[in-house]
């Protein structure tokens, strides 16, 4: 799979404009300022396919990529405290809607920054993920701005700060020094491996 191909197909700032959910999906989901674009970015070998931004809370679009039969949805950052309520209102109508609109969605790659406890924000989406039956992973950013020492300790809090740790699959991951890239990488192209536009048989009772 060459990740460099991926392209940019279109972005929605209302749930009613989302294009059909034709292929396999793969979202990525985290708070504003979490390190969502950089992230992006550094999977797929592009310097600007995902916009970087230093302000947090710009991101008010869901913006779709597709690379051969898999479909990514870049979802806007949430928890930004300086937003105003009503974009804040657009914010959840326009994800809730994309979460129960019925689409393929494979995964969902929940990004956490490594350096501190989960979110209340991060929790609850967390929570939704799992009480939807959404598969993810959780991705923890940032990675490179601790010591080998402190990300050893993060690891074990997050154990007791995210519930169901044990079950969670997480990838610590440095945009700045590429570690995690082939690990997202490799669940990408498990997915994509899949027949195209077909969603895995429920198992049988």
């Amino acid at each position: 799979m060459n990740f460099h191909n991926i392209a940019f197909e279109s972005s929605y700032g209302r749930f009613d404009q989302l294009p059909p959910s034709d292929v396999a999906e793969i979202a990525f989901a985290g708070r504003s300022n979490v390190g969502k674009s950089s992230m992006i970015n550094k999977i797929f070998n592009r310097k600007q396919l995902a916009r970087v931004s230093a302000m947090p809370g710009k991101t008010v679009t869901i913006n779709f990529f597709r690379l051969e039969n898999v479909r990514f949805a870049d979802l806007p950052g949430y928890g930004y405290a300086k937003v105003a309520k009503s974009e804040k209102q657009r914010w959840a109508q326009l994800i809730e809607g994309y979460f129960n609109d019925g689409r393929n969605i494979q995964l969902v790659f929940q990004l956490v920054d490594m350096r501190h406890p989960p979110t209340a924000d991060d929790l609850q989406m967390i929570d939704y993920l799992i009480e939807h039956e959404f598969p993810f992973v959780v991705v923890l950013t940032k990675r490179d701005k601790l010591s080998k020492k402190q990300q050893a300790d993060r690891l074990a809090a997050l154990q007791q700060e995210i519930p169901y740790a044990d079950q969670i699959t997480m990838i610590p991951f440095s945009a700045e020094t590429g570690e995690g890239v082939e690990e997202i990488r490799s669940i990408i192209e498990e997915i994509a491996a899949q027949d195209p536009g077909e969603e895995e048989e429920p198992p049988q009772e």
